[in-house]
């Protein structure tokens, strides 16, 4: 046999995901490329590694204990590959993150830097719903979460960053079509919601129970893009975070509606487990986020710091 660590790695991606699409997607390659590295590595066995029935793939019990032994090697080689490095003096390990949906659009600034520094530091991040992202913190699976609003627990520690503020927004076609005033918007477009215990969606119920605004017809979405996209499209507004539609407003798809009481503005924080053992990569990324935080948000997010 003459496999390698990539077709190793390829193999045991399509394993995890079920699907060739969706390993591609993980693997950052096309779907044929993917294809020709399961034929290759398929090819060293003489009993199927997976099987098509109609157009889903699946994985025989072979090739399920071959995908565990590929994972003990993968680990063996990345734990080479961390032993090199710390030899070296750098720093290695892996920092966990798990970060609630909108975040996606703040998170990385703050770890790209880090990461180009510390090459030897591997990054997992889960971009998820507030529920997920707090029982990360509960079972202590992440290093670190970030949120914009915190738990009341004693547990907890925080570090706070930039601030996060939410508009009420639709698409100019959609106002100019329907023909109404931004005075009676609420009343008369439909409103687009995330899902239950989503952070934004108790903000904008908030705000709509102060105001006595009764939804005309609601709509419920299970991310913040897929929201924004209902926007464009002109199926309602919504109040949302102006950190994740800056584009779309610099371009006119979307625009912000000038409503009493509104922006809501609240906090993005860093938290994490008051008596979290970090690891030197974790321990190494939160002293360089006190440190180069403000340097951050100065140059990446200096409009929507402001008051």
């Amino acid at each position: 046999m003459n496999y390698t660590l990539h077709q190793l790695r390829v193999f045991y991606e399509i394993v995890e995901n079920q699907s060739i699409t969706r390993a591609s997607e993980a693997l950052f390659l096309s779907q044929p490329a993917v294809s020709i590295q399961l034929k290759k590595f398929q090819d060293q066995f003489d009993i199927p590694l997976t099987e098509v029935i109609g157009r889903q793939l699946y994985v025989t019990d072979f090739g399920k204990e071959i995908a565990l032994a590929a994972k003990t090697i993968l680990d063996q080689a990345e734990e080479i590959r961390y032993k090199t490095l710390a030899y070296k003096g750098e720093l290695v390990g892996q920092l966990k993150i798990s970060v609630v949906s909108t975040a996606k659009y703040v998170m990385p600034y703050f770890l790209s830097d880090f990461l180009r520094k510390h090459t030897g530091v591997d990054l997992v991040m889960d971009v998820t719903n507030k529920s997920t992202v707090l029982a990360s913190l509960d079972k202590n699976t992440a290093d670190f979460t970030m949120m914009s609003v915190l738990p009341d627990s004693k547990q907890i520690e925080h570090l706070a960053l930039m601030k996060n503020k939410l508009f009420l927004v639709a698409s100019p076609k959609l106002i100019e079509e329907e023909g109404i005033t931004e005075k009676d918007v609420l009343e008369k477009l439909p409103l687009i919601f995330r899902e239950p215990g989503s952070a934004t969606r108790n903000a904008m119920e908030d705000f709509l129970s102060k105001n006595q605004v009764f939804a005309k017809k609601k709509i419920e979405l299970t991310s913040n893009e897929a929201v924004k996209q209902a926007m464009i499209a002109g199926l309602g507004c919504s109040v949302t975070p102006l950190i994740g539609i800056r584009n779309e407003l610099k371009k006119g798809d979307l625009q912000i509606l000038p409503i009493p009481g509104l922006p809501i503005i609240s906090n993005w924080y860093l938290a994490w487990l008051r008596d979290k053992k970090f690891s030197p990569a974790a321990k190494a990324y939160l002293e360089y986020v006190r440190q180069e935080k403000e340097r951050i948000i100065s140059e990446q997010f200096a409009a929507f710091n402001e008051d």
